[in-house]
């Protein structure tokens, strides 16, 4: 069966493990096509077989949005920068490139990413498929960066969408496909807006929580990237301000300098981990984020804190245009718990998600969370809009799984 679906390399019968280890599945097939033709002559074999398809990078999400009984399609094979235009401000980037792998070719021709999210380590197709994001209020999520590119249907078409049809960027399609959860098919080619290649100067302080509720705002408004983590058993805060050299000159932070460094953009924004976690994130619209952070924060002194062996996140992005961005027409803070892969997390992100969802919280597409279609159709305006998307490009659920069946309330069952 194998070869009748693809002369790529694969391998039959695949245990599967997302990078924190909390999900796992096993494949019927797993593929790597090394061809964007590769690729539509398995999405129309699989299609003629009755087969589903999920396209994968990393496996970083911390929800089964890649689990799938039939062929799971790595992107793997599709990697690289392949072509640039440093005065349009525009890269073509296939969709399994690393992130920091990204970095690095982008910098070798004078560009860079825009914004970077907290890690490197996913494929920049996962990333921005579930609306991954960095931390600044002028900055918006890496969807925001996609302007277009070529789009694998369940009919094996290729559909080019945005700057590569032709389409003005806030286009239906570039709209659906910012972030698409791989659910209208498989990105073959995307065109990212870019900009210079530039150094970012980073200082983290450790410093009392109070002290960073209290001036967060200020700080927020005058520098490029600002967050902080709470560390919950304690008081204490990690705040973590970036700009360009020169300007963190006049930032006077009371407390311990816990990092200093600078360097290009790509090597200094992302954190480096060596143990794996799991996490939970809301996106609060920007004015009741700090009321819900100490409200969670209350909650988690109350109730969890001997249990929470990692700290809270605190970020914010700008509004965007996305049909499923989380950050969709509204400034943004966002705010995620995590918890050390070998502990328990259910109990504490089940009892902290009532707050977020009483201030009117998104959920991150890629990281843990309860919410379902019922729920998920009243956060997004333009819902029924990318369901019909979908539909028109995959009328036959070949995409989907049963897990994006529930989340985007379609029948059926995992094919």
């Amino acid at each position: 069966m194998v070869r009748a679906l693809t002369h790529a390399p694969s391998e039959r019968d695949v245990h599967v493990t997302n990078w924190s280890g909390s999900l796992s599945f096993t494949a019927g097939w797993r593929v790597w096509p090394r061809t964007e033709e590769e690729v539509v002559g398995l999405v129309r074999r699989a299609t003629e077989h009755g087969l589903g398809v999920r396209p994968v990078g990393s496996c970083h999400s911390s929800t089964p949005v890649m689990a799938t009984r039939d062929v799971l399609l790595s992107l793997d094979n599709l990697s690289g920068v392949v072509d640039h235009d440093a005065e349009a401000g525009l890269a073509t980037v296939l969709p399994g490139t690393g992130i920091e792998d990204l970095g690095a070719q982008l910098a070798d021709a004078g560009l860079a990413m825009e914004n970077l999210g907290d890690v490197d380590y996913q494929a920049i197709a996962g990333a921005i498929g579930t609306g991954t994001h960095g931390t600044g209020e002028s900055l918006g999520n890496l969807s925001s960066a996609l302007v277009g590119g070529r789009l694998v249907t369940a009919a094996g078409e290729v559909v080019p969408f945005g700057h590569d049809a032709g389409d003005p960027p806030d286009s239906d399609l570039t709209r659906a496909a910012q972030v698409s959860l791989g659910a209208l098919g498989v990105l073959t080619s995307l065109t990212l807006r870019v900009r210079p290649a530039h150094h970012l100067h980073r200082r983290n302080v450790m410093t009392h929580i109070d002290w960073v509720l209290d001036h967060f705002d200020e700080l927020a408004a005058t520098y490029r990237h600002v967050d902080f983590y709470w560390y919950p058993r304690s008081d204490l805060a990690q705040v973590r301000v970036l700009d360009e050299p020169g300007r963190l000159d006049g930032l006077r932070v009371p407390g311990r300098l816990k990092r200093e460094s600078s360097g290009p953009s790509y090597e200094v924004i992302p954190n480096h981990r060596e143990i794996e976690f799991d996490e939970m994130e809301y996106m609060l619209p920007r004015e009741a984020g700090l009321a819900t952070f100490r409200e969670v924060r209350e909650r988690v002194k109350a109730r969890h804190r001997a249990r929470v062996a990692w700290r809270v996140l605190v970020r914010t992005i700008a509004p965007d245009r996305a049909m499923l961005s989380n950050a969709q027409d509204r400034p943004t803070m966002t705010i995620a718990l995590l918890q050390n892969a070998t502990l328990d997390y259910k109990a504490y992100f089940e009892d902290v998600e009532p707050i977020f969802l009483g201030h009117d919280g998104r959920p991150h597409w890629g990281k843990k969370h309860t919410r379902t279609a019922e729920h998920l159709s009243r956060m997004y305006p333009d819902w029924d809009r990318f369901r019909d998307i979908r539909r028109r490009l995959d009328p036959g659920g070949v995409f989907l799984n049963d897990y994006l069946r529930t989340l985007l309330g379609e029948e059926g069952r995992d094919r």
